[in-house]
């Protein structure tokens, strides 16, 4: 009843989803209490259906043709910063998560392979993941790389000289606002729902390959999880036909990059 009370007066003031997180919080300071033999049990552990659920919010995100072209023209006219600009191009064509993209590393790159492998402490899922880049990717992080390729990070934070500390975390969320995009039109997590939904139904992408460049778990028919370096090379001629796509979104469809 301690832990309750405490709890009630935070979700009577709207917070649900701290109350969940302090709730969840309290249960562990518990389970030490009692692995230590400090108490008996763990009291949060039956409060779980004493408070209202937290409401799932959907990032937004462009999932139609048309929204993405006006989306695209705009970020890639983008010239307050390069490091920025960089980012939100990215963000766009491998449609990663936006903490890895900002803790992207020099060391993590092949350019000549065109690779990027990101570790396994950096992953939702804490499973390496190999992400192919298409040429245009590659083309861009070359250039960004006469600015910052001295450092540790490719999108390094402007108040870290050396580069060792990536952007902020709000940096394409700042550029994004000031192109006159609102929080429920467009953000940069946002960005791989418009590659699950555009590479489907208008490139016809298998959705598995989708998924394992989403870094999704994909199981086969038997439930085993596959390796999430499979089908590298189907998933790198995906990302380079989605990265062409984007160019007839810039250019027209008359643009060839080949």
């Amino acid at each position: 009843m301690d832990a309750l009370a405490v709890l009630q007066k935070i979700e009577a003031k709207g917070k649900h989803e701290t109350t969940r997180r302090c709730c969840q919080c309290l249960s562990q300071i518990m389970r030490f209490a009692v692995v230590t033999g400090r108490a008996d049990m763990d009291p949060c552990a039956s409060l779980s259906g004493a408070f209202m659920p937290t409401k799932i919010k959907h990032r937004a995100a462009i999932t139609n043709e048309d929204g993405l072209q006006r989306v695209v023209r705009m970020i890639w006219v983008y010239d307050r910063s390069a490091v920025v600009s960089t980012a939100m191009k990215l963000q766009v064509m491998l449609a990663c998560r936006p903490g890895e993209l900002r803790h992207m590393e020099w060391a993590e790159l092949d350019l000549e392979k065109g690779e990027w492998n990101i570790p396994a402490e950096k992953m939702k899922m804490r499973e390496a993941h190999l992400v192919p880049l298409p040429r245009q990717a590659v083309e861009l992080l070359k250039t960004l790389r006469e600015k910052t390729g001295q450092g540790k990070y490719v999108f390094t934070n402007p108040r870290s000289p050396k580069g060792d500390r990536p952007m902020s975390e709000n940096a394409v969320l700042v550029a994004l606002r000031s192109m006159g995009f609102e929080k429920d039109e467009v953000t940069g997590h946002g960005f791989r729902a418009t590659f699950r939904t555009l590479a489907d139904e208008v490139l016809g992408e298998r959705v598995d390959l989708i998924e394992q460049q989403l870094a999704h778990i994909v199981r086969d028919p038997l439930g085993r999880a596959y390796n999430r370096t499979k089908f590298i090379e189907q998933r790198r001629e995906m990302m380079q036909r989605w990265a062409d796509w984007l160019d007839t979104l810039l250019y027209g469809p008359a643009h060839s990059t080949q």
